[in-house]
């Protein structure tokens, strides 16, 4: 861990992380999310990205060792569902992490595609996540889109940026949902005492709306289509737990008696429409996979067994 020692000198008011970014080797990206981690401290308690600076303040930054690791390809299968020149729309399996990081570094969508598609790949998010543009949970099922180039990947950013990128889900959640649909409007950030966990929170935090539509229900748990205005990390399953539905199986946002034989949260990445980077829209579609399935087969026949 290698520790960074900053006295604030100059305009007060200024925000931490552009003083950071400028008086600093890292870059912005870097330290915001060292703040989100709590890695940043002025005058002695942890702050964030927005905190306003004033003279003498003191800053200190713990910036931990990277590791050097570099993804390497592995013979993978991939259920590739779409593939030209640009981009790569793969159905990811339930289980499967998307990119290697601490615990895993092997085994991952990212080493299957590196074996794929050799050295076209985008290289903007470095070496530990070649081609990624959005991603998707380990436990969740369904679409994923690859960057075969930079300049494809810039182009599906600037969509997913501006809100244009169509992310489409399916999931089932606990309880029944009496509106047929909805909106959650409510901002996600880190969490404050668990920090691997995210959060419905107003401090050091991020705007994330998500639409719902009623599917079915069953009573006791309500079959969901789910539309993804902003992308933030475990947006879902923080949303769905945040208004009292959270998603069957979900071990860390359900509840504590988790439904063992779902390995995971019951969800799935069922949609994609992007722009391609050469002008057409296009639209991708995924089955629901057998363990989805047959847990709303087993919904339905109780549903049934009970009118």
């Amino acid at each position: 861990m290698q520790t960074v020692e900053l006295i604030f000198e100059g305009a007060e008011g200024n925000r931490l992380d552009s003083f950071l970014a400028e008086n600093t080797e890292y870059s912005r990206s870097r330290i915001v999310k060292l703040a989100e981690d709590g890695m940043i401290r002025v005058n002695g308690k942890i702050s964030d990205k927005k905190t306003k600076l004033k003279n003498n303040d003191k800053i200190i930054l713990n910036i931990p060792e990277l590791e050097e690791y570099t993804a390497k390809p592995q013979d993978i299968p991939l259920d590739i569902i779409y593939e030209d020149n640009d981009v790569l729309v793969v159905n990811k399996p339930k289980g499967m992490v998307v990119h290697p990081a601490a615990g895993n570094y092997e085994d991952t969508l990212v080493n299957a595609v590196m074996f794929h598609c050799g050295d076209s790949l985008s290289g903007i998010n470095g070496v530990m996540r070649p081609g990624i543009v959005h991603r998707i949970d380990k436990n969740t099922s369904g679409l994923l889109m690859i960057a075969k180039n930079d300049q494809a990947h810039i182009s599906l950013a600037e969509q997913i940026k501006d809100h244009s990128f169509e992310r489409e889900y399916e999931a089932v959640v606990y309880g029944n949902i009496k509106e047929d649909s909805g909106t959650i409007n409510a901002p996600i950030g880190r969490h404050p005492v668990k920090r691997k966990q995210m959060a419905v929170t107003d401090k050091n935090s991020r705007e994330a709306v998500t639409h719902f539509t009623v599917l079915e229900r069953f009573g006791d748990f309500t079959y969901v289509r789910l539309r993804l205005e902003t992308g933030r990390t475990h947006q879902i399953r923080v949303h769905m737990a945040f208004i009292g539905h959270p998603i069957a199986g979900d071990d860390v946002y359900g509840p504590n008696k988790v439904i063992k034989s779902l390995n995971g949260q019951c969800l799935h990445a069922k949609k994609l429409g992007f722009v391609h980077p050469k002008g057409k829209y296009l639209e991708f579609e995924s089955e629901l996979p057998d363990y989805f399935s047959k847990f709303l087969d087993n919904l339905r026949c109780k549903n049934n067994e009970n009118i």
